[in-house]
Formats: C-alpha cells, sequence, structure tokens
C-alpha cells in the first residue's frame, strides 16, 4: 500500500503571483510619483469630469492625490515581495501590520478607485465589441476607453492581484495550504462541502433577485411602463435617451442574473445539452467562479460610487423605484461573492499542492 507525501505548506517556494504584484504595484507607484513632480497624468477625482460625481476619490483633493497613492503604492509593492519569501524569519513579526496594509489598499484599489464605470462598461462591453464593425451605437469610442477607465481598471486588477497575494501569505503564516487554505485533514464547518451547498445556494439566490428586480424596473421603463416613477420622468428618460442605456444595462443584470443560478443549479456543473461539443463536460470550477468574483468586487466598487454620490440621490428623485434596486448594490455584491466562494468549496476536490481533501 502506498501513501501520499504530503508537503510542508510553509515550505512553498516564493510566489510568482507576490512578485507580479509587487512588480505591478510598483510601475503604478512610480508613475503616482512622476504625477506628483509634474502635476499631469493623475486621471481621477475632480480630474475625470465624467465620472467625478460617482466616486469617494472627489473627497480627496487633486494634489493630494498623486502623492497619497505614490506612498501607498509604493508601500503594497515592498509588503508583496515581503511576501514572495519563505514565511520563517523576521518578516512574520510584522505579520498583523503587513496584513493590515495589504488588505487595506487591495480594497482601495479594488472597490474604492474603480467607482461606477467599470461595472457600467462590462455592461455595455458586448453591445460596444459586437456593434463596433457596423458602427452601431453612435459612440465616440474615445471618450468610452478613456486613460481614466484604464486607471480605473488597473487599480482593480492590482487590487484583487494583491488580494490573492495577501491571503496566500496570511494562510502560509498559520500553518495552512497558501493555495486551499486546509491546515488540517478533512473540511470541517461552514467550509465543507454540504455545510457550503446550504449557505451558498441561500446567497446564490439573492445574488440572482436583486440584479432581476434591477432588471425589470429597467426594461419596464424600456417598454413604457412607468413602473415606479412618474410618467413626466419616464417621457424625460425617453427623451434623453437614457430608457435605452437603462434597459442595456437591465438586460446585462437579468444574463448575469441567469447565469448566476449555475452556481447553485446542477446545469452549473455541467455544460447543457444544448452547448455542442461541451454537453455533459464538467465545468471548470475556475470558469465559473473568477467572472463572478470580477463581477461581485465591480457591484461593490459601483455600489459604494452611486451611494456616496449626491449627484445620483438627485437625479433618481430620493427613494424612488429608480434608485431603489441600486440601494442593494451592497447585499448583490457580497451575496454574489459569497455564492461564488461556496461553488468553490463544494467543487474543489483535492488540493493539487498539500494534497489535502
Amino acid at each position: 500500500m502506498t501513501t501520499r507525501t504530503v508537503p510542508t505548506p510553509t515550505a512553498t517556494r516564493p510566489g510568482r503571483l507576490a512578485l507580479l504584484a509587487a512588480g505591478w504595484l510598483g510601475l503604478w507607484g512610480v508613475l503616482a510619483l512622476l504625477a506628483t513632480f509634474t502635476g499631469a497624468g493623475y486621471p481621477l477625482g475632480a480630474n475625470n469630469p465624467g465620472g467625478s460625481g460617482t466616486t469617494l476619490l472627489r473627497l480627496i483633493p487633486v494634489g493630494l492625490g498623486p502623492p497619497l497613492f505614490a506612498v501607498l503604492l509604493l508601500a503594497a509593492a515592498v509588503a508583496a515581495l515581503v511576501m514572495s519569501r519563505p514565511t520563517a524569519g523576521p518578516a512574520v513579526r510584522w505579520r498583523v501590520p503587513l496584513l493590515s496594509l495589504g488588505w487595506a489598499v487591495a480594497f482601495v484599489l479594488a472597490v474604492v478607485v474603480p467607482d461606477a464605470w467599470v461595472l457600467v462598461l462590462l455592461g455595455y462591453a458586448p453591445i460596444l465589441l459586437l456593434g463596433a464593425p457596423f458602427g452601431w451605437p453612435d459612440v465616440d469610442y474615445a471618450d468610452v476607453f478613456t486613460w481614466a477607465l484604464f486607471v480605473k481598471a488597473a487599480a482593480m486588477f492590482g487590487g484583487l492581484l494583491l488580494g490573492v497575494v495577501v491571503l496566500a501569505w496570511q494562510r502560509r503564516t498559520v500553518g495552512a495550504c497558501a493555495r486551499c487554505g486546509r491546515a488540517g485533514g478533512d473540511d470541517a464547518g461552514w467550509t465543507a462541502p454540504a455545510s457550503a451547498a446550504r449557505w451558498g445556494r441561500w446567497a446564490g439566490y439573492v445574488a440572482v433577485a436583486v440584479p432581476a428586480c434591477y432588471a425589470l424596473t429597467r426594461l419596464a421603463w424600456a417598454a413604457g411602463i412607468p413602473f415606479g416613477i412618474s410618467a413626466g420622468m419616464l417621457a424625460e428618460l425617453r427623451d434623453t435617451g437614457a430608457v435605452w442605456a437603462g434597459a442595456g444595462l437591465g438586460a446585462f443584470a437579468m444574463v448575469g442574473a441567469i447565469l448566476t443560478l449555475g452556481l447553485v443549479q446542477r446545469w452549473g456543473e455541467r455544460f447543457p445539452r444544448w452547448m455542442v461539443g461541451l454537453a455533459g463536460r464538467r465545468v471548470p470550477v475556475r470558469l465559473a467562479v473568477v467572472p463572478a468574483a470580477v463581477v461581485a468586487v465591480a457591484v461593490l466598487a459601483a455600489s459604494m460610487g452611486y451611494l456616496g454620490s449626491p449627484n445620483f440621490w438627485a437625479l433618481a428623485g430620493g427613494l424612488s423605484m429608480a434608485a431603489a434596486p441600486i440601494l442593494f448594490f451592497p447585499l448583490w455584491g457580497l451575496a454574489l461573492g459569497a455564492a461564488a466562494y461556496a461553488y468553490h468549496l463544494r467543487r474543489r476536490g483535492a488540493c493539487g499542492r498539500c494534497g489535502r481533501e
């Protein structure tokens, strides 16, 4: 009888992702320094007129933004570099400060900086990409894909990357596997597959209900039904064309709600019959989890931008049906992230690094 040798989780080689994160954050930290000294190139906050109304960065003076980001990014780059090394050594003594810094910067980059425009772009991306060869919609793509949008997307990528690195290092410093987080034998408690299936199902249904309600209101307006708003407001939305923009986002939200069902339904684990060439095959776990996690973070970023914006409340007319579904966006983001994590726990199986099941 043979036995499987389980490697020691803390004896892993320096993380390539940590080195990538250090390089990425360091690069943007240097760019922030250049913006500090030159006074140019900072596209956030008040320097982003098209999106300054839906971002908390409007509260930071333009002159303070670049040096503040330079300090945060360079400090986080150094922290990521430290986390790329084996955990044995003096660095472990600074575990709490390093983890606090890493998680704080990851949150700012992934949730605070992107605001609502990254989620809006995700909603319009299919239309923009498919319609571009045919000249529809009639928009100037230079006004859509701006330097500000690129910076926000880069910030979200850097925040997610740093979050993965910090999580892995946090696990390693307590003797757990950096990849799966297991420290003992079988899964136990709320991370067990059976338990994750139960609470993940509730999270999944919440993550379906919120975008579905949002979609129904916007699609109703597109159909000429003043659901929850006055006829005058609907006429104004139609005159300005805003109703069709809302319908596009509503359609994106409805598609997302349907796909979210796959996190809690059997067809989300195996491709359905109508998918020729893939029918019956197991759905790769990352194919479901990664997009859901990205959308969850984008929704949280959008909710912070919208709910913290005076312009949003003014345009929405206070607590009307125009604003009501968006009030639940934070719940949507958290529920979608939880449903994706539960799906991961249910289907991850044996860890490829430590061998634990």
